[in-house]
């Protein structure tokens, strides 16, 4: 029987299979509100872009409505998420900021 490993490299939480999906977000922040687009999105964490990103270490919540086909429901699921973000860098002229998600609560 095969024994699970843990993920070599720097960061493990990487390792999840990520979504590439452009969404809309409302981001609540420390420092206030912004509006973004995640770029993609795993079970671990999310990738988005906005104009003003939050610092690195800080805490965000957001809500996100995931599509219908994507979740195979007939109506597309809301999910509220408090993460943290743990990176961003700038890639062909977007700012971008990688989050990992702590907790997640589907909403009715």
């Amino acid at each position: 029987m095969a024994q699970w490993q843990k993920p070599k490299g720097e960061n493990p939480v990487r390792t999840a299979v990520r979504f590439p999906m452009q969404l809309a977000l409302h981001v609540q922040t420390e420092q206030g509100e912004l509006d973004a687009v995640t770029e993609n999105i795993s079970a671990n964490g999310l990738l988005f872009v906005s104009d003003r990103l939050p610092d690195i270490d800080s805490r965000i919540e957001f809500t996100i409505a995931m599509p219908s086909a994507v979740m195979g429901s007939a109506t597309d699921v809301t999910i509220h998420c408090i993460g943290r973000v743990v990176r961003h860098y700038l890639q062909d002229g977007k700012k971008k900021a990688a989050a990992v998600i702590d907790e997640y609560f589907l909403k009715a």
